[in-house]
């Protein structure tokens, strides 16, 4: 069995919900970035154990939040040894719009684990795109290149619609799925 870690940062308690569906769906183990960007005792070490590491980051003005970015910067210790070449990344975004520019995101996620050598995996999930589509089916914001949700600004993360929650599950079976075939 693969070991699989959800690194992720949460503003609003919105994307947390998003990462324990991933973790959900992966059999993962949930690490958060807390409000000063820093990760809890220990987490750097979770990280170098996993097998595939999948981030997730609210979408802030078109990029990562601050506190996963100062993240992002402190994984080039790892990085300069390449320690965590070769391992499964993904990632997963929210946002209160629509679009959002969660793609932005997405982008800077799948460019990190670029530079650490890393295998990146998608959705895998056809978007629900036909015109008896809804608003709570599987991926219906549409994404191939990872997990989406869409957050109104002024609903609370309880809120959340269960098509996204479910889509982040899916996400996180395959990205499991995956990180199983790669050691095998």
């Amino acid at each position: 069995m693969s070991k699989v870690v959800v690194v992720y940062h949460s503003g609003y308690g919105h994307t947390q919900r998003m990462a324990q569906s991933v973790a959900e769906g992966a059999g993962a183990e949930l690490l958060a970035i807390d409000a000063d960007g820093n990760l809890p005792e220990g987490g750097w070490e979770t990280l170098a154990a996993a097998d595939a590491i999948i981030m997730g980051s609210p979408t802030y003005m078109g990029s990562v939040s601050w506190q996963f970015k100062k993240f992002a910067d402190a994984s080039s210790k790892p990085w300069f040894g390449q320690q965590w070449k070769d391992k499964i990344f993904a990632g997963f975004t929210n946002s209160a719009t629509m679009n959002g520019d969660k793609l932005s995101t997405l982008h800077y996620l799948f460019t990190l684990a670029m530079q650490h050598s890393g295998i990146w995996v998608g959705t895998g999930l056809m978007p629900s795109n036909s015109k008896a589509a809804q608003r709570n089916d599987v991926n219906y914001v549409g994404s191939f290149s990872g997990a989406m949700a869409q957050s109104p600004s002024d609903a609370g993360a309880n809120e959340m619609l269960p098509g996204d929650l479910e889509t982040a599950k899916l996400f996180g079976q395959r990205v499991a799925a995956t990180a199983a075939k790669f050691k095998a």
